[in-house]
């Protein structure tokens, strides 16, 4: 491994300028204490704050530190469970109207982008969920099912166009979303909270919440240098809860991802890649992945239960991309990170009232922008306004994860999901080649035919080997004559002289009777 990796995330690296906010040193007393400055305590602050509350963030690290500032940014519709378990579990109805949810937390983050003009975000469009394995029927009814049933604006992508798109024979049928991005995740959580600071909320970094009581109509908080009070606390975080709120932490799975991205590759990846949207190629993690601004290939694979050294993970995050993409060649890792979230057991986000004025927002998973987006609004609603759309998030309960015996039944489900889908891959591949094998073999076994046929033709006669040319699409040839023209024979050469055939009899007169 290259010693000049860094783990340093690549978006952090090119984060732009943005301030550091202070520790929380005196007392406060405000309308809503939001613990958690990622993209859901942010969401949360702002609309909070836009209706007219007070509002604090309490940041124990600094803003976007874990997950919502390293992941690859990709922001689309849908959850991380599967449209059809959801149906089975809340109906046909309910889950349409979740998924029309996820698609305001898509166009919230979009509106957000632009009413802000936020530095350093630029959203690039598209999202191809892509099929490893040759599954053409089963890919589209995924389709319809997205498009006819959930209202989700998607186009079926089948093999011939998704590889004209990623010159990878790996790859078959996709779904594409026109209408999903990608940006700068880092510095869309600094634009974020730069607009609720000018909403009126205050952010305090560096400032753990070190216990809770959520007792009473005004809560408390404690920190190592102030307490606040507030009427709503929010909690917007994941298995970082830990101490603070145990019972919540023990309902997610940690979950930790690998991310690198290379050296600028220049030409080679757009001549590997011509798509400039986000790429996802498996259920699980493996892979997501997008080209940069500046053209370094940014490549999330592999997961586990618990946390590691991104560094240990470049030699096969390498080794999956050149897989991907043999024709880009010897690569160069320059950054590798890790990020860590919660994963609930549903593979829902957990959203809304767990107590008197006491609020969750958590487990995201893997859609954490649209999620966080909505979950945010949907808070920021039933605090001020009433709102009770959060609600339909109550049939995905606070559910035991399992504790150690639950993460390792999750990391060898996703050992055993990622051997069959390499398993189906490679079949989908094979059979591909037989095929055209067997399309190549008849094709070679007709043009032989044919130039029998053509050869038989030309001993009999000239007319039907031009026949069998035009058959074998050469250019038609000048037909030759049965008979020569009179021009062409000889003094006293009659038709038929010279070329092997029984010069025409001369009619007989007919006698005048």
């Amino acid at each position: 491994m290259s010693a000049t990796v860094h783990s340093l995330s690549l978006f952090a690296a090119t984060r732009v300028a943005a301030p550091d906010r202070p520790r929380l040193a005196f007392d406060l007393d405000v309308d809503v204490c939001i613990i958690g400055a990622g993209l859901a305590g942010l969401t949360t602050a702002r609309e909070a704050a836009r209706r007219g509350c007070s509002v604090v963030v309490l940041e124990a690290h600094r803003i976007a530190w874990s997950a919502s500032g390293r992941n690859t940014g990709f922001v689309l519709p849908g959850f991380a469970q599967s449209p059809r378990r959801v149906i089975g579990r809340v109906g046909f109805k309910k889950a349409r109207e979740l998924w029309t949810l996820s698609q305001q937390g898509v166009d919230y983050v979009r509106n957000t982008i632009a009413q802000t003009k936020m530095p350093g975000v630029v959203p690039i469009s598209g999202w191809l969920s892509v099929s490893k394995i040759d599954d053409g029927e089963g890919v589209q009814a995924e389709a319809a099912l997205l498009r006819d049933g959930l209202g989700m604006d998607i186009d079926f992508w089948p093999t011939d166009l998704v590889r004209t798109q990623l010159k990878s024979t790996r790859y078959f049928q996709a779904i594409h979303f026109p209408n999903a991005f990608h940006v700068h995740p880092l510095n869309y959580a600094l634009g974020l909270a730069a607009a609720a600071e000018a909403a009126g909320a205050r952010i305090f970094e560096d400032t753990p919440a070190l216990s809770i009581d959520p007792t009473g109509i005004r809560k408390r908080v404690a920190t190592p240098n102030g307490r606040v009070r507030a009427s709503h606390i929010v909690l917007a975080g994941n298995t970082h809860l830990g101490a603070l709120a145990p019972k919540l932490a023990r309902t997610l799975v940690p979950i930790t991802t690998y991310t690198v991205a290379t050296a600028p590759l220049g030409e080679r990846l757009a001549e590997a890649m011509a798509y400039r949207g986000g790429v996802s190629d498996g259920d699980w993690i493996d892979n997501h992945y997008r080209a940069s601004e500046d053209g370094r290939l940014i490549w999330l694979g592999r997961m586990t239960t618990w946390q590691a050294d991104a560094k240990h993970y470049v030699r096969t995050l390498r080794a999956d991309i050149r897989r991907t993409y043999p024709q880009l060649g010897k690569i160069k890792i320059e950054y590798a990170w890790s990020g860590t979230t919660g994963t609930p057991v549903h593979l829902m986000p957990q959203i809304g009232e767990v107590g008197s004025g006491l609020w969750l927002a958590s487990g995201f998973d893997g859609q954490g922008f649209n999620t966080t987006a909505l979950a945010g609004t949907l808070i920021a609603r039933a605090i001020i306004e009433g709102d009770q759309t959060w609600t339909l998030f109550r049939p995905f309960e606070l559910v035991w994860a399992g504790g150690a015996l639950g993460r390792a039944v999750v990391q060898t489900s996703y050992w055993i999901n990622r051997r069959k889908e390499k398993v189906g891959g490679f079949l989908s591949r094979r059979r591909e080649r037989q095929k055209l094998r067997t399309a190549e073999k008849a094709a070679s076994l007709e043009k032989k035919q044919l130039a029998h046929v053509a050869k038989e033709a030309a001993t009999i006669h000239p007319v039907l080997a031009a026949i069998a040319a035009w058959g074998r699409g050469s250019p038609p040839a000048a037909v030759p004559s049965v008979v020569p023209a009179a021009a062409d024979m000889q003094p006293g050469e009659t038709a038929g002289e010279g070329t092997g055939e029984t010069p025409a009899k001369k009619p007989k007169r007919a006698r005048l009777r």
